[in-house]
Protein backbone atom coordinates (compact mmCIF):
# COMPACT_ATOMS: atom_id res chain seq x y z
CA UNK A 1 0.00 0.00 0.00
CA UNK A 2 1.53 3.35 -1.16
CA UNK A 3 1.59 6.18 1.83
CA UNK A 4 -1.17 8.21 -0.36
CA UNK A 5 -3.59 5.26 -0.19
CA UNK A 6 -3.62 4.49 3.20
CA UNK A 7 -6.86 5.41 4.67
CA UNK A 8 -7.57 8.32 7.53
CA UNK A 9 -9.24 6.44 10.43
CA UNK A 10 -12.32 8.16 11.41
CA UNK A 11 -13.82 7.24 14.94
CA UNK A 12 -17.88 8.03 14.84
CA UNK A 13 -17.49 8.77 18.80
CA UNK A 14 -20.48 8.61 20.99
CA UNK A 15 -23.19 6.93 19.47
CA UNK A 16 -26.06 8.80 21.30
CA UNK A 17 -24.40 12.66 20.47
CA UNK A 18 -23.95 14.44 16.78
CA UNK A 19 -20.42 11.97 15.78
CA UNK A 20 -22.51 9.69 13.70
CA UNK A 21 -24.41 12.64 11.87
CA UNK A 22 -21.18 14.54 10.86
CA UNK A 23 -19.44 11.44 9.85
CA UNK A 24 -21.91 10.27 7.39
CA UNK A 25 -22.43 13.70 6.53
CA UNK A 26 -18.89 14.42 5.33
CA UNK A 27 -18.71 10.62 3.52
CA UNK A 28 -22.02 11.47 1.69
CA UNK A 29 -20.89 14.60 0.45
CA UNK A 30 -17.46 13.67 -0.14
CA UNK A 31 -17.41 9.53 -1.35
CA UNK A 32 -15.28 8.79 1.66
CA UNK A 33 -12.19 10.70 0.49
CA UNK A 34 -10.79 13.79 1.48
CA UNK A 35 -8.14 15.68 -0.07
CA UNK A 36 -7.88 11.98 -2.55
CA UNK A 37 -7.07 10.41 1.28
CA UNK A 38 -9.91 7.49 1.76
CA UNK A 39 -11.45 7.29 4.91
CA UNK A 40 -11.83 4.13 7.28
CA UNK A 41 -14.45 4.73 9.43
CA UNK A 42 -14.49 2.88 13.22
CA UNK A 43 -17.84 2.07 14.70
CA UNK A 44 -20.83 0.41 15.17
CA UNK A 45 -21.85 -0.10 11.53
CA UNK A 46 -25.35 -0.39 12.46
CA UNK A 47 -25.07 3.91 13.97
CA UNK A 48 -23.48 4.84 10.95
CA UNK A 49 -26.48 3.65 8.65
CA UNK A 50 -28.98 5.09 10.92
CA UNK A 51 -26.99 8.04 10.51
CA UNK A 52 -27.55 8.09 6.65
CA UNK A 53 -30.84 7.31 6.65
CA UNK A 54 -31.55 10.43 8.95
CA UNK A 55 -29.77 12.74 6.89
CA UNK A 56 -31.42 11.29 3.71
CA UNK A 57 -28.27 11.46 1.86
CA UNK A 58 -27.38 8.21 -0.25
CA UNK A 59 -24.91 5.81 1.53
CA UNK A 60 -21.82 6.08 -0.45
CA UNK A 61 -19.28 2.51 -0.08
CA UNK A 62 -17.91 3.50 2.74
CA UNK A 63 -14.72 1.29 4.46
CA UNK A 64 -16.48 0.61 8.10
CA UNK A 65 -14.91 -1.63 10.22
CA UNK A 66 -17.91 -2.29 12.47
CA UNK A 67 -16.83 -2.25 16.15
CA UNK A 68 -20.03 -2.92 17.36
CA UNK A 69 -22.81 -2.27 20.03
CA UNK A 70 -23.13 -4.47 23.51
CA UNK A 71 -26.69 -2.95 24.29
CA UNK A 72 -29.89 -0.53 24.16
CA UNK A 73 -28.97 3.18 23.80
CA UNK A 74 -30.58 6.70 23.75
CA UNK A 75 -30.07 9.26 21.16
CA UNK A 76 -28.86 12.44 23.39
CA UNK A 77 -28.26 10.92 26.59
CA UNK A 78 -25.13 9.15 27.72
CA UNK A 79 -25.06 5.39 28.82
CA UNK A 80 -22.75 2.42 29.33
CA UNK A 81 -23.62 1.01 25.92
CA UNK A 82 -22.56 4.58 23.81
CA UNK A 83 -19.86 4.92 26.24
CA UNK A 84 -18.52 1.15 25.85
CA UNK A 85 -18.73 1.51 21.84
CA UNK A 86 -17.36 5.12 22.13
CA UNK A 87 -14.05 3.00 23.73
CA UNK A 88 -14.08 0.12 21.09
CA UNK A 89 -13.79 2.16 18.24
CA UNK A 90 -11.19 3.95 19.86
CA UNK A 91 -8.89 0.90 20.40
CA UNK A 92 -10.04 -0.25 17.25
CA UNK A 93 -8.94 2.89 15.82
CA UNK A 94 -5.61 3.47 17.24
CA UNK A 95 -4.61 -0.33 17.23
CA UNK A 96 -5.11 0.17 12.77
CA UNK A 97 -2.84 3.46 13.08
CA UNK A 98 -0.27 1.71 15.52
CA UNK A 99 0.29 -1.28 12.81
CA UNK A 100 0.54 1.17 9.55
CA UNK A 101 -2.80 0.09 8.46
CA UNK A 102 -4.05 3.69 8.85
CA UNK A 103 -2.10 7.24 8.01
CA UNK A 104 -3.58 9.24 10.87
CA UNK A 105 -7.00 9.20 13.58
CA UNK A 106 -9.39 11.69 13.60
CA UNK A 107 -12.26 11.52 16.23
CA UNK A 108 -15.29 12.60 16.27
CA UNK A 109 -16.87 13.55 20.19
CA UNK A 110 -17.66 11.01 22.75
CA UNK A 111 -18.93 12.05 26.46
CA UNK A 112 -16.43 11.98 29.64
CA UNK A 113 -19.82 10.80 31.20
CA UNK A 114 -20.46 7.91 29.32
CA UNK A 115 -16.63 6.78 29.64
CA UNK A 116 -17.25 6.94 33.21
CA UNK A 117 -20.01 4.93 33.19
CA UNK A 118 -18.59 2.16 30.80
CA UNK A 119 -15.87 2.31 33.62
CA UNK A 120 -12.71 3.60 32.13
CA UNK A 121 -11.11 6.10 34.29
CA UNK A 122 -9.54 8.34 31.44
CA UNK A 123 -11.58 12.05 31.42
CA UNK A 124 -10.86 12.39 27.65
CA UNK A 125 -9.56 11.29 24.56
CA UNK A 126 -5.55 12.39 25.11
CA UNK A 127 -5.11 10.42 27.89
CA UNK A 128 -6.63 7.58 26.90
CA UNK A 129 -4.51 7.83 23.44
CA UNK A 130 -1.21 8.14 25.27
CA UNK A 131 -2.61 4.96 27.34
CA UNK A 132 -2.90 2.82 24.50
CA UNK A 133 0.50 4.11 22.33
CA UNK A 134 1.85 3.43 26.02
CA UNK A 135 3.30 6.63 26.33
CA UNK A 136 2.70 9.14 29.54
CA UNK A 137 3.96 12.25 27.55
CA UNK A 138 1.56 13.94 25.45
CA UNK A 139 0.15 17.14 24.82
CA UNK A 140 -2.63 18.99 23.18
CA UNK A 141 -2.38 21.75 20.63
CA UNK A 142 -5.37 23.42 19.03
CA UNK A 143 -4.80 24.95 15.70
CA UNK A 144 -7.25 27.75 14.68
CA UNK A 145 -7.13 29.64 11.65
CA UNK A 146 -4.19 32.25 13.14
CA UNK A 147 -3.67 30.46 16.47
CA UNK A 148 -1.19 27.14 17.32
CA UNK A 149 -1.49 26.79 21.15
CA UNK A 150 -0.15 23.81 23.03
CA UNK A 151 -1.28 23.40 26.83
CA UNK A 152 0.86 22.36 29.66
CA UNK A 153 -1.89 21.52 32.02
CA UNK A 154 -5.14 19.78 30.29
CA UNK A 155 -8.23 18.50 32.57
CA UNK A 156 -7.65 20.02 35.73
CA UNK A 157 -9.56 22.29 38.01
CA UNK A 158 -7.62 25.46 37.95
CA UNK A 159 -6.25 24.82 41.66
CA UNK A 160 -4.75 21.65 40.60
CA UNK A 161 -3.43 22.62 37.09
CA UNK A 162 -1.27 25.70 38.80
CA UNK A 163 -0.28 22.92 41.55
CA UNK A 164 1.28 20.82 38.48
CA UNK A 165 3.21 23.52 36.96
CA UNK A 166 6.72 22.56 37.16
CA UNK A 167 9.65 23.92 35.24
CA UNK A 168 10.29 20.10 33.79
CA UNK A 169 6.51 20.21 32.73
CA UNK A 170 6.49 23.34 31.12
CA UNK A 171 10.07 22.19 29.06
CA UNK A 172 8.32 19.11 27.48
CA UNK A 173 5.55 21.55 26.66
CA UNK A 174 7.64 23.77 24.67
CA UNK A 175 9.81 20.58 22.84
CA UNK A 176 6.51 19.35 21.79
CA UNK A 177 5.77 22.38 20.17
CA UNK A 178 9.35 22.37 18.36
CA UNK A 179 8.60 18.58 17.23
CA UNK A 180 5.17 19.84 15.59
CA UNK A 181 7.13 22.33 13.73
CA UNK A 182 6.38 20.80 10.09
CA UNK A 183 2.64 21.07 11.35
CA UNK A 184 3.26 24.59 12.58
CA UNK A 185 5.54 26.60 10.56
CA UNK A 186 5.97 24.86 7.44
CA UNK A 187 8.47 27.36 6.06
CA UNK A 188 10.62 26.99 8.99
CA UNK A 189 9.73 23.64 10.26
CA UNK A 190 12.88 22.66 12.35
CA UNK A 191 12.77 26.04 13.82
CA UNK A 192 9.07 27.66 14.58
CA UNK A 193 8.98 30.50 16.91
CA UNK A 194 7.49 29.61 20.36
CA UNK A 195 6.12 32.07 22.73
CA UNK A 196 5.78 31.06 26.19
CA UNK A 197 2.84 32.23 27.97
CA UNK A 198 2.90 33.63 31.85
CA UNK A 199 0.57 32.11 34.21
CA UNK A 200 -0.30 35.62 36.34
CA UNK A 201 -1.85 39.01 35.24
CA UNK A 202 1.40 40.62 33.60
CA UNK A 203 3.20 37.75 33.75
CA UNK A 204 3.91 38.07 37.63
CA UNK A 205 4.98 41.94 37.07
CA UNK A 206 8.73 40.89 38.59
CA UNK A 207 7.18 39.42 41.28
CA UNK A 208 3.94 41.62 42.30
CA UNK A 209 1.46 38.77 41.19
CA UNK A 210 3.27 35.75 41.80
CA UNK A 211 6.42 34.41 41.46
CA UNK A 212 5.39 31.08 39.31
CA UNK A 213 7.26 33.09 36.02
CA UNK A 214 9.95 33.73 37.98
CA UNK A 215 10.65 30.27 39.50
CA UNK A 216 9.19 28.25 37.26
CA UNK A 217 8.63 29.42 33.73
CA UNK A 218 11.40 31.20 33.19
CA UNK A 219 14.12 28.49 33.38
CA UNK A 220 11.86 26.17 31.55
CA UNK A 221 11.88 28.70 28.44
CA UNK A 222 15.92 28.84 29.20
CA UNK A 223 16.29 25.39 29.54
CA UNK A 224 14.76 25.19 25.98
CA UNK A 225 17.13 27.59 24.95
CA UNK A 226 20.19 26.15 25.41
CA UNK A 227 18.61 22.95 23.84
CA UNK A 228 18.34 25.18 20.54
CA UNK A 229 14.80 25.60 20.60
CA UNK A 230 13.57 29.24 19.30
CA UNK A 231 11.59 30.28 22.39
CA UNK A 232 10.82 32.96 24.61
CA UNK A 233 9.14 34.32 27.39
CA UNK A 234 7.01 34.12 29.60
CA UNK A 235 5.00 37.09 28.05
CA UNK A 236 1.87 38.38 29.49
CA UNK A 237 -1.50 35.94 28.61
CA UNK A 238 -3.53 38.55 27.64
CA UNK A 239 -1.35 40.08 24.73
CA UNK A 240 0.57 36.79 23.49
CA UNK A 241 -1.98 35.55 21.58
CA UNK A 242 -2.78 38.89 19.66
CA UNK A 243 1.07 38.86 18.83
CA UNK A 244 0.96 35.44 17.77
CA UNK A 245 -2.81 36.36 15.72
CA UNK A 246 -0.04 39.09 13.93
CA UNK A 247 2.71 36.95 13.03
CA UNK A 248 5.17 36.89 15.64
CA UNK A 249 4.98 33.67 16.90
CA UNK A 250 4.21 30.33 15.48
CA UNK A 251 2.95 28.23 18.73
CA UNK A 252 1.95 29.55 22.09
CA UNK A 253 2.71 27.68 25.16
CA UNK A 254 -0.63 27.77 27.49
CA UNK A 255 -0.29 27.32 31.13
CA UNK A 256 -3.88 26.17 31.86
CA UNK A 257 -7.02 24.59 29.37
CA UNK A 258 -9.22 27.81 29.54
CA UNK A 259 -5.40 30.07 28.92
CA UNK A 260 -5.25 29.09 25.81
CA UNK A 261 -8.27 27.64 24.33
CA UNK A 262 -10.33 30.64 25.11
CA UNK A 263 -7.98 32.37 22.21
CA UNK A 264 -8.39 29.51 19.89
CA UNK A 265 -11.90 28.86 20.05
CA UNK A 266 -12.85 32.85 19.14
CA UNK A 267 -10.55 32.95 16.32
CA UNK A 268 -12.40 30.44 14.72
CA UNK A 269 -14.64 27.66 16.65
CA UNK A 270 -15.58 26.01 13.12
CA UNK A 271 -12.14 26.25 12.02
CA UNK A 272 -10.41 24.80 15.18
CA UNK A 273 -8.22 21.56 15.86
CA UNK A 274 -7.75 19.34 18.19
CA UNK A 275 -4.43 17.49 17.49
CA UNK A 276 -2.06 15.39 19.93
CA UNK A 277 1.34 15.38 20.11
CA UNK A 278 3.56 12.98 21.55
CA UNK A 279 1.90 9.64 19.58
CA UNK A 280 3.46 7.64 16.81
CA UNK A 281 0.72 8.78 14.39
CA UNK A 282 -0.66 12.21 13.67
CA UNK A 283 -4.07 12.11 15.52
CA UNK A 284 -6.66 15.25 15.44
CA UNK A 285 -9.99 15.86 16.60
CA UNK A 286 -13.39 18.05 16.01
CA UNK A 287 -13.33 21.08 18.44
CA UNK A 288 -15.97 20.43 20.17
CA UNK A 289 -18.63 17.92 22.35
CA UNK A 290 -21.24 15.54 21.91
CA UNK A 291 -23.65 18.45 21.31
CA UNK A 292 -26.44 16.06 23.23
CA UNK A 293 -29.19 18.77 23.02
CA UNK A 294 -29.72 18.46 19.26
CA UNK A 295 -28.34 14.99 18.48
CA UNK A 296 -30.08 12.80 16.18
CA UNK A 297 -32.51 16.17 15.07
CA UNK A 298 -30.67 16.64 11.66
CA UNK A 299 -29.18 19.90 12.90
CA UNK A 300 -25.76 19.08 13.86
CA UNK A 301 -23.03 21.09 11.39
CA UNK A 302 -20.09 18.83 9.80
CA UNK A 303 -18.03 22.09 8.79
CA UNK A 304 -15.87 21.34 11.82
CA UNK A 305 -14.86 17.69 10.92
CA UNK A 306 -14.74 18.56 7.36
CA UNK A 307 -11.80 21.42 8.18
CA UNK A 308 -10.29 18.89 10.65
CA UNK A 309 -10.40 15.98 7.82
CA UNK A 310 -8.45 18.37 5.07
CA UNK A 311 -6.00 20.07 7.44
CA UNK A 312 -5.06 16.13 8.48
CA UNK A 313 -4.52 15.48 4.90
CA UNK A 314 -2.96 18.09 4.01
CA UNK A 315 -0.26 17.31 6.61
CA UNK A 316 0.43 13.65 5.70
CA UNK A 317 1.45 14.76 2.40
CA UNK A 318 4.87 13.33 1.75
CA UNK A 319 4.57 11.09 4.95
CA UNK A 320 5.94 7.53 3.99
Amino acid sequence: MSARSKPIAVTLGDPAGVGPEIVASVCATSGGVIDGRPLRVFGPRAVLERAFELSGATAPRIDCVDTGLVGPWTPGAPSVTSGRAALAAIEAATAACLRGECAALVTAPISKTALRMAGTTFPGHTELLGALCNTSEVAMMFASRRLNVVLTTIHLSLVDAVAALTTERIAGTIRFAHEAGPWVAPDRPDRPRIAVAGLNPHAGEDGLFGREEIEIIAPAVEQARRAGMDASGPYPPDTVFMRAVRGEFDAVIAMTHDHGLIPVKLDGFEHAVNVTLGLPFLRTSVDHGTAYDIAWQGRASSENLRHVLAWTATRLVGQK
